[in-house]
């Protein structure tokens, strides 16, 4: 199962794009679970990801920061799906 974390902290507008476009793209990705952190809940994701939320990881791995490509996600899960 591929596994989506996006990381964020409440009030950032940016993250609620982010988390509108996630949501669009899962529609058709039923088998991805999802994890929604935020960096104020975890000092080690605060330092390295302050500068750089929202942020989505797939599969563990950093797939894009502050901005996110609905056809870039759709591909990279395509592919690790």
């Amino acid at each position: 199962m591929t596994a989506l974390t996006l990381i964020g902290k409440p009030g950032c507008h940016l993250c609620d794009d982010a988390r509108e476009v996630v949501n669009r793209v899962l529609v058709d990705f039923p088998d991805v679970s999802v994890d929604e952190v935020s960096i104020l809940d975890d000092d080690v994701l605060f330092e390295r990801h302050v500068e750089e939320i929202p942020v989505v990881l797939i599969d563990g791995a950093v797939h894009t920061f502050w901005r996110v490509d609905e056809n870039r996600l759709r591909a990279a899960l395509t592919t690790a799906s």
